[in-house]
């Protein structure tokens, strides 16, 4: 079926295709060199662990959680597990947008003062899961513009619904995606004045993978330049429990910010859950198409269309996160991953190169300037026995960097600065 609502006077939002969708995705397939994939990495760490089968290798490459999730919160999904198997406790599908009270619990806990209510969050299995789902709301013919670096799902899922283009092999961009470049030169954050207008503004912060937290005066200037454009942010907001400064941890904190902003955010990385699953999204019900009709009933048919709700264990593990003990529990988790950061940042500065993040975020982004930065991962897989991840993964401007995540047991992460301290002293 095909919608008509507008996002702007100059566009309108069908769905994509299947035949569309198909013929983008395969005709980017021959074109995926530049983009380090998972599987890509995985390729190179099976290659390593077969020539070095007793080599100890470190893990620091995909964001994936290591430390255990709390009792307190476990202790309450095995209380559901448990209680589905008596007639009591048994309960089957639940409301496609969320249980209320965890709803309700996202609203108060984590969004205090914003005015945004229970009712303009949907609960899920992932941001990213989300990602994909606002695309499919947007369809093929939107314009977007991403951060250069960025986060890879907002450029492969625009790929996969038909929004980008050819790929441009000689620069690493996709032709019909606009890149904002956001590196030291410019605080990491974009000149908005050389920045195109496109419908959908993709933004993480703190980024992934510089770690940079957006001011609150550099989201007003993203916010009104929305407002002048007709363009919709979508706002990722997957690590802000990782914030340790004053900058905002939601959009919403900004004033205006719900007439042109969508947010997108995960306890993966918060709560560990990773495996778990549970995510949420967030339409402001002041958030209209150019015609007037609200963008949250359109998200809402979405929802209900391709998705029957998160699973109710995983919902009841998020409302325990959000009870005070769990909230610190996991607080007390977030700050270990933050002195692991801490470890890994202070061991590539006593080496004299430049670090970025680290302390908004549970990344490192390590510049080695000149080289390549599958040259870089390959020497540092290969000579430490390290796995990190190529910064080209994250589009053209993470060339010359690598990631490296503070995601892991704090023995492997000291060890893994010392490694690297007695390769590149």
């Amino acid at each position: 079926m095909y919608y008509s609502t507008m996002l702007s006077s100059q566009i309108c939002i069908p769905r994509a295709t299947v035949l569309q969708s198909r013929k983008n995705w395969d005709s980017s397939k021959s074109n995926n060199d530049w983009k380090p994939g998972i599987d890509q990495i995985s390729m190179h760490e099976t290659e390593h662990i077969r020539k070095y089968p007793d080599a100890k290798l470190i893990r620091l490459g995909i964001g994936d959680t290591t430390e255990p999730i709390p009792e307190i919160i476990t202790s309450a999904m095995a209380e559901h597990a448990l209680a589905l198997s008596t007639v009591q406790g048994y309960k089957g599908y639940g409301p496609e947008q969320g249980n209320m009270a965890l709803r309700t619990a996202i609203a108060e806990k984590l969004y205090k003062d914003t005015g945004i209510k229970g009712e303009e969050i949907f609960v899920s299995d992932g941001a990213q899961c989300d990602i994909s789902r606002l695309q499919m709301l947007l369809g093929p013919s939107v314009t977007v513009t991403v951060q250069n670096p960025t986060f890879p799902a907002y450029l492969d899922s625009s790929v996969i619904v038909g929004q980008a283009g050819e790929f441009q092999q000689e620069i690493g961009k996709y032709r019909k995606i606009a890149y904002m470049k956001c590196g030291p030169e410019n605080n990491f954050f974009p000149d908005l004045s050389t920045t195109p207008r496109t419908d959908i503004i993709f933004f993480c912060s703190p980024n992934n993978p510089t770690g940079h937290a957006a001011s609150w005066q550099q989201l007003k200037q993203l916010i009104e330049f929305a407002k002048a454009n007709g363009s919709i942010i979508i706002y990722d907001s997957a690590y802000s429990a990782y914030i340790t400064d004053s900058s905002p941890r939601s959009i919403f904190e900004i004033p205006g910010a719900k007439e042109v902003a969508i947010e997108i955010s995960s306890f993966s990385k918060f709560a560990g859950f990773t495996g778990v699953r549970l995510g949420w999204t967030v339409v402001p019900e002041e958030l209209c198409y150019s015609n007037g009709y609200p963008v949250i009933n359109d998200f809402d048919r979405i929802v209900c269309t391709c998705f029957n709700g998160a699973s109710n264990i995983s919902q009841t593990g998020g409302l325990a996160c959000l009870s005070s003990d769990g909230y610190q529990a996991l607080r007390n988790v977030v700050d270990y991953y933050k002195d692991n950061a801490k470890i890994i940042v202070d061991a590539f500065q006593s080496l004299g190169l430049k670090v970025y993040g680290g302390k908004n975020g549970p990344y490192a982004w390590v510049h080695f300037p000149g080289r390549n930065s599958w040259e870089v991962f390959t020497e540092i897989l290969e000579k430490t026995h390290i796995v990190t991840v190529p910064g080209s993964g994250f589009g053209p401007g993470g060339e010359e960097y690598i990631r490296i995540s503070s995601f892991g047991h704090k023995q492997s992460i000291l060890e893994a600065s010392r490694r690297l301290k007695n390769f590149y002293k």
